[in-house]
């Protein structure tokens, strides 16, 4: 069962598109080990935007995944490859469809 997820846009620095971009792909391995973690996307809007967008059974588990691995390379890294801090919203979750969930 999925009830919340995070939203978080980031903005990535002039020049630092491509360095956002290998973040996020990279960040994929540290999600892999988060049980909590149902589904994960990274994703690109537009050249300089970016976001994350992920979900979770419950809030235990999104906060521990806010002060996992991702989170932690989002705070040491932020000043260096984003232009503004990164907008992290909470959503509740009213309906999905993941892969075997229902098939």
């Amino acid at each position: 069962m999925i009830k919340v997820a995070l939203s978080v846009v980031l903005k990535a620095k002039p020049g630092k598109e491509d360095d956002v971009a290998e973040f996020l792909r990279s960040a994929r391995s540290v999600v892999d080990q988060e049980q909590g973690t149902r589904a994960w996307f990274a994703l690109q809007f537009d050249e300089s935007t970016f976001g994350i967008f992920d979900v979770f059974p419950d809030d235990d588990a999104r906060k521990t995944h806010l002060s996992g691995g991702v989170g932690q390379a989002l705070a040491a890294q932020g000043a260096e490859l984003f232009s503004a801090e990164p907008d992290i919203k909470n959503v509740d979750v009213l309906a999905y469809k993941l892969p075997g969930e229902g098939d």
